[in-house]
């Protein structure tokens, strides 16, 4: 931005100004009632002639309206004249008391006047400037609550361009484009082409969308003004549209500019779906944003640039073209974006020469761009608490199990029993996933306790998918129930334990998202049940269709067909693989943790290539295994909640 878009002026040196003004004010207050204040207190007139009479005065100074003197102890004191009285200065003669004349002050009726008025106004001033910092938040001025509150950004310091931005290269592509326009808009208008009126970016949270906004700011080198949708609400009717107004008036004084609105949701979502005053002074606030938008006035060289993550919430009317030309989606990076991404904040760490950003970027599938900040971000921490110099690859695997898994919890100690039964849970977990074709190959499996699990088996994609196949959700099914199984068939039907709770939530919510919405059921076909629909104050719920009493007693019969099933399939595998669950349960139970590589090890020649590392007692409280994440999530094994 060039530095002539400034506001004039130092906030800081006016509020010095106004504060040492009032602080001179009140010092002359003082100085006036203080000088008065010394010649000592009023006395009756007779009272003074008594003490002049005592021989206790030892001097006074006579004025037209006024006596101040002095006893002789010292003490001051002041009384008023009676008038006519001509015997006070041979009464003063008769007792040796000096006594001077005293011209009158000049001025006086001024000084009473500022005596009377002064601590009127010195109140009026402060309570005025008071308000006037009050009302700032809604601009400048006694009655500025109707300003827009869109903020200007310099970049000064911290200038983000397109450079910084990593992994989400098409939607990048499209809002440079942008840019070029707002730099050299005759290349496009000579052929016809207009200036885009908007662009909307659309994704999850943390995937880069005011990142980009920040790099179109640095890029362009216009003026960049923004707000957040938030900012336009308030519980005044009309407020909202009057700040809309004044933002746009700003922009076209600094035309051409763009003005990036974030979280956009907050004030665009659908028309009359209102209830009371706050939803009306909403509505009157996007009608107004439409008007500026698209109106009959046109906005030349204003660019709208807003960000959500609920484009279904918006109304209509803002997202037809002549208002949000584009709709830019931000998606989630893939394995090539989010090695970009990590490459470029690895640029503000010093890696050890073992940092492999690629084997990073694929053991983090589901990551989002402010996911992966904080993984390095998390190494770089635990590189610094193991007084490291530089940030290796054993830092980011631990960060990447925090972040995955949540923290280590080697403070919890439980009975061996217990340790006993989550290495066999875990191990069940594992030999069914290995023996499953289409499972996601074993990444590590642990008996720590991490977050609210007492351990895990994480499995983790060759790849990135983009669907799922029918054949690797009935493997991820017998993979869920492999825990369950591993304890009954060690310990007995009686000594099940409620670690599975989030094993058993994982499996029935996946059978009923195949029989209900993705037509996965044989006997109710490629049709669709259940539908998700947004709940009470944007909250989402699952809400089944309208169906038969017939037809539900079938969903649900196919439902526990398919849990039923994925049971029987992990009961075969290990009564099958009985030897190698207890020789996996075992090396857990001396090892804690074990990388894929290792498990495979160790099932085919039955050792493991390390020296045993027993770590003593971990964890807390019975109850609690793991299992494996709802499908789509960045694990393939996940938390289980302590108790059921």
């Amino acid at each position: 931005m060039n530095d002539d878009q400034q506001p004039n002026g130092n906030p800081w040196v006016k509020s010095l100004l106004v504060w040492g003004g009032i602080f001179l004010a009140l010092l002359m207050v003082v100085s006036m009632f203080g000088a008065r204040g010394e010649t000592g207190p009023m006395i009756p007139y007779s009272d003074f002639r008594a003490k002049v009479a005592q021989d206790s005065v030892a001097s006074v100074e006579i004025s037209e309206d006024r006596i101040d003197g002095k006893f002789k102890n010292g003490d001051s004191f002041a009384t008023v004249p009676v008038p006519g009285d001509t015997t006070l200065t041979q009464l003063l003669q008769s007792h040796d008391v000096k006594y001077s004349g005293k011209a009158a002050e000049q001025g006086s009726l001024l000084v009473y006047i500022l005596a009377q008025t002064l601590p009127f106004l010195l109140i009026v001033g402060i309570a005025f400037f008071a308000l006037r910092q009050v009302q700032k938040g809604g601009g400048s001025g006694a009655m500025g609550f109707g300003k827009s509150k869109a903020k200007m950004l310099t970049e000064r310091s911290g200038r983000v361009t397109f450079d910084d931005v990593a992994g989400i290269d098409e939607a990048r592509e499209e809002l440079e484009e942008i840019v070029e326009f707002l730099r050299d808009p005759s290349r496009f208008s000579k052929l016809g082409g207009q200036i885009p009126k908007g662009a909307l970016l659309v994704g999850s949270p943390g995937t880069g969308k005011t990142l980009l906004a920040r790099a179109i700011a640095g890029e362009a080198g216009v003026p960049f003004f923004t707000i957040s949708g938030s900012d336009f609400v308030e519980m005044f009717v009309g407020v909202g549209a009057s700040r809309v107004r004044d933002m746009f008036e700003q922009a076209k004084k600094n035309a051409p500019c763009i003005v990036f609105i974030d979280e956009i949701d907050a004030v665009g979502r659908h028309r009359g779906h209102g209830l009371g005053n706050s939803n009306d002074e909403r509505e009157q606030t996007l009608n107004q944003l439409l008007v500026e938008m698209d109106g009959f006035e046109a906005n030349e060289g204003i660019i709208i640039i807003a960000a959500t993550n609920r484009p279904d919430v918006l109304d209509p009317a803002l997202l037809r073209p002549g208002r949000f030309d584009r709709q830019v989606v931000v998606p989630v990076p893939d394995i090539e974006g989010r090695e970009k991404i990590l490459e470029v904040h690895m640029k503000k760490v010093p890696l050890a020469p073992d940092v492999n950003a690629r084997v990073i970027a694929r053991g983090t599938p589901g990551f989002s761009g402010a996911d992966l900040a904080n993984l390095v971000n998390e190494a770089a921490l635990l590189a610094a608490r193991r007084n490291k110099r530089l940030v290796a690859m054993q830092e980011f695997e631990d960060a990447k199990d925090k972040v995955m898994m949540g923290a280590e919890r080697r403070s919890m100690v439980m009975t061996d029993e217990e340790k006993k039964m989550t290495a066999f849970h875990e191990a069940g977990h594992a030999i069914v996933s290995l023996n499953e074709a289409a499972s996601d190959p074993i990444h590590k499996a642990t008996i720590i306790p991490r977050g609210r699990a007492l351990g895990m088996v994480m499995r983790l994609p060759e790849r990135d998918s983009y669907s799922y196949h029918r054949d690797k959700m009935l493997a991820n099914l017998s993979v869920s129930m492999g825990g369950r199984v591993a304890e009954e068939l060690v310990f007995g039907h009686d000594k099940v334990s409620s670690g599975a709770s989030s094993d058993i939530q994982y499996a029935t919510s996946l059978a009923r998202n195949m029989v209900t919405k993705w037509g996965m059921s044989d006997k109710l076909g490629p049709l669709q049940y259940e539908e998700q629909q947004e709940g009470y104050l944007g909250m989402g719920g699952s809400h089944r269709l309208m169906a038969s009493d017939e037809t539900n007693k079938v969903i649900d019969e196919e439902i526990r067909l398919l849990v039923d099933t994925a049971h029987a399939r992990a009961t075969q595998i290990l009564n099958d693989q009985n030897e190698a669950l207890h020789t996996l349960a075992n090396a857990m139970l001396e090892y804690e943790t074990l990388s894929g590589d290792e498990i495979k090890q160790l099932l085919e020649t039955g050792h493991i290539d390390r020296p045993s590392e027993p770590r003593g007692p971990v964890t807390t409280r019975p109850a609690s295994g793991s299992s494996i994440p709802k499908a789509g999530k960045r694990l393939s094994g996940g938390a289980a909640p302590q108790g059921a």
